[in-house]
């Protein structure tokens, strides 16, 4: 009798973990759209001020292109716009950036917009800790083309660029948004540069001292893969600590890995895999949350043939390190009701409250052929 009570007791507590589990986890459409595909908000960036959210993402017409493919139609325009949310991510409305300075074909899927400025030369500082600041970096090309940066003072509502890197003497650029402010003179960015043989690609760090009206270069992460590492986030841990999550692939691999520097950004050394397979391959997007602990979010792409039989899901996962990256936890399947493999290219932020909020593309079977703008918000487990 008494073993019996404790197996009952042990029962209802994993029943009831799975409940508050699940009940922590809260999934929203930020943008959907008939006949239309939206798509990739990790090719432009987040930003939060206390409970609002600004998110970048790719529009562009559906057009059937096989279970392979992104089934965006490469003939006809693609835009790009945001997405605001100012109740934490319960609800969203659509802008326009277009409208307010911010025109940018950077990883245009059809031919380039005649509307984009030529860069400019910044002529006066940056105040990178503008309470409503926002930066965004952006490219014409995701392996040797040429980047360039905007920035806001009103939370994104108005832009001004673009503008050069400026002295930033690097061959072929597909710059993302992913920078670290130090000061209100210094940031810090993480690009993607064309390999020796121009193809994508490897990361650098590079770094402004003069409130963005110089850009130098301050160090490679890694060695030059003979795959690619792409698509950086970056973490400042301490004054002198940062860790980069990157998109990695060799040969059949597709994982994510890490790289950490304890000379603030000048060295680097390589940590543990995290994830040692991300389907078909996605980029990490990473925060250190309130108490401390690093989140890790990533689209985890099925194979289609393996949806098809059953064997895997596409969907959103996360993981939690304690130590700073050194070991991480299990993986929590935030969501796994992918149709298909076009989905992910995550961005995060965390809320005062504590909760998470992801956003990045999606395709269920239930919505319809259209890729979407999904959202999840989620509480982390206790540590």
């Amino acid at each position: 009798m008494k073993y019996l009570f404790i197996s009952l007791l042990i029962a209802s507590c994993l029943l009831t973990f799975g409940q508050h589990n699940e009940s922590q986890i809260q999934h929203t459409k930020v943008f959907h759209e008939k006949g239309m595909y939206a798509g990739w908000p990790a090719n432009h960036g987040i930003w939060i001020w206390d409970n609002e959210i600004l998110v970048g993402f790719s529009k562009g017409y559906h057009k059937d292109m096989g279970h392979s493919k992104h089934n965006i139609d490469r003939d006809k325009p693609e835009v790009h716009l945001f997405a605001r949310s100012l109740d934490g991510g319960a609800t969203w409305t659509i802008e326009d950036p277009s409208k307010k300075g911010l025109v940018s074909h950077g990883f245009s899927a059809g031919k380039a917009r005649k509307d984009i400025s030529k860069p400019k030369k910044l002529t006066q500082k940056i105040n990178f800790k503008h309470p409503d600041f926002a930066m965004t970096l952006r490219s014409n090309s995701i392996s040797a083309g040429s980047s360039w940066f905007w920035y806001s003072y009103d939370r994104g509502k108005s832009w001004d660029g673009p503008f050069e890197l400026a002295q930033l003497k690097l061959k072929g650029t597909a710059a993302r948004t992913d920078y670290l402010i130090d000061s209100e003179d210094q940031c810090t960015a993480f690009i993607t540069v064309a390999k020796a043989n121009g193809e994508e690609g490897r990361i650098a760090a590079i770094r402004s001292k003069d409130g963005g009206m110089s850009w130098n270069f301050l160090s490679w992460i890694g060695d030059e893969p003979e795959g690619f590492a792409i698509m950086p986030a970056s973490v400042r841990l301490s004054e002198t600590d940062i860790i980069v999550a990157q998109r990695r692939r060799e040969e059949t691999q597709r994982f994510i890995a890490l790289s950490l520097s304890k000379d603030n950004g000048r060295t680097w050394e390589s940590l543990n895999n995290p994830v040692e397979d991300t389907g078909i391959g996605n980029p990490p997007a990473m925060i250190k949350l309130q108490d401390g602990r690093l989140c890790l979010v990533y689209g985890y792409r099925a194979d289609y043939e393996s949806i098809q039989k059953g064997t895997k899901t596409s969907g959103i996962r996360a993981l939690l390190s304690s130590d700073n990256g050194r070991t991480w936890s299990k993986e929590f399947v935030l969501r796994k009701d992918g149709s298909g493999q076009d989905i992910g290219y995550s961005r995060i932020v965390q809320r005062k409250d504590g909760k998470i909020v992801i956003v990045y593309y999606f395709m269920d079977s239930i919505t319809g052929p259209e890729r979407y703008i999904g959202s999840t918000i989620w509480t982390p487990p206790a540590e």
